[in-house]
């Protein structure tokens, strides 16, 4: 395992949960960073090959290969790393959309110590719907606001994603109620996020 990890807080959720909105938020305090797997892959070129293949899994509402998967994530946090963007010695890393199934947490043990992993719930999936459908017409992506590719990417959440929980131990796992408006969810965000801060870098930030 290697001895360069990054210290993280997992960001999970089902699609529509809200944890790309409070990962950003938290991203505007110091000692966090937020990498979103989803906007990564959404700004890749897509008339590259990988591109073509994004687009062949995330229209169908599939997950992308796992082997695609880590290798684009590690390339975009080194050449941010690299940019001095992200500072592992002063950021929290927080992981949004990765890992998507245990496989791949097995394989992003040998790159991140997970400090914490926040799991927003969400119990009303008439909700999740309706928040991903207006989130498709916002950002002009029509594909994603049909429900039944919305229905497919929830059934592979819950099928390959939600069993990533398992992988970590149960006390590092929280869960966050995602109902409400995002400064309300975030103050609940912050009771479990503030103490893994101060405990990792102390008045460091200050």
């Amino acid at each position: 395992m290697s001895e360069h990890r990054y210290k993280t807080i997992l960001m999970f959720g089902a699609p529509g949960s809200g944890k790309g909105t409070q990962g950003k938020m938290l991203a505007s305090c110091p000692g966090f960073y937020h990498q979103s797997s989803g906007d990564i892959f959404r700004r890749l070129n897509k008339d590259s090959e990988l591109g073509r293949t994004f687009l062949q899994y995330s229209t169908r509402g599939d997950l992308v290969p796992d082997d695609i998967t880590i290798r684009v994530w590690q390339t975009n946090i080194e050449a941010h790393e690299a940019l001095c963007d992200f500072q592992p010695a002063k950021d929290i890393l927080l992981l949004d959309g990765i890992p998507r199934n245990p496989a791949q947490a097995k394989i992003m043990d040998e790159h991140i110590e997970v400090l914490l992993v926040l799991h927003l719930i969400c119990q009303d999936e008439a909700v999740v719907i309706d928040r991903l459908r207006k989130r498709a017409m916002r950002e002009n992506r029509p594909d994603d606001a049909k429900v039944e590719v919305i229905r497919r990417r929830l059934e592979v959440y819950h099928s390959e994603t939600r069993p990533v929980l398992e992988h970590y131990p149960a006390d590092r796992v929280r869960e966050v109620d995602p109902i409400g408006t995002p400064l309300e969810v975030l103050s609940r965000v912050l009771e479990h996020v503030a103490p893994v801060q101060s405990m990792q870098f102390g008045n460091a930030l200050a």
